[in-house]
């Protein structure tokens, strides 16, 4: 008896069992089972602990990837959403890169689908990408 109201036909060929199942719920297995091979943790030092930065992006990585699968979107779907590369995308989900605070932020309104009202607005338009603001390095002098 058929209990998945997904699988559409139950078929024997050569002796082999198949089930068919529409396109969208083969395509969202598919990135269950992605999802589901995670980058490792790094391994521990002597003394127990975990390297800080091979630590910190491994479970970067695997929270970028729970929560794009989460959201039901492929990799190339969330780097256009994001406006991000693709390659930089996968490097982040493999544990590779440290991403900045304004990548992450971008990813995030992505996979949250809000874009801020003066985003929308340039979507789309040469050299509309935000700049990162950088601190710290101003010389003007506060004096009272």
């Amino acid at each position: 008896m058929n209990h998945d109201a997904n699988i559409k036909a139950a078929v024997t060929v050569d002796g082999r069992d198949y089930v068919i199942v529409p396109r969208a719920a083969f395509d969202r297995l598919t990135q269950l089972a992605r999802a589901a091979n995670l980058p490792e943790l790094p391994e521990r030092d002597a003394d127990g602990d975990y390297p800080a930065v091979p630590y910190a992006r491994s479970l970067l990585s695997r929270k970028l990837i729970r929560e794009r699968v989460a959201a039901g979107m492929t990799q190339r779907e969330l780097a256009r959403r994001a406006g991000i590369r693709f390659e930089t995308l996968c490097r982040l989900e493999a544990g590779r890169h440290t991403p900045s605070i304004p990548t992450i932020e971008k990813l995030e309104r992505a996979m949250r689908g809000v874009i801020p009202a003066d985003d929308a607005e340039d979507a789309g338009k040469p050299g509309s990408a935000r700049r990162p603001v950088r601190r710290g390095n101003r010389k003007d002098k506060v004096t009272r």
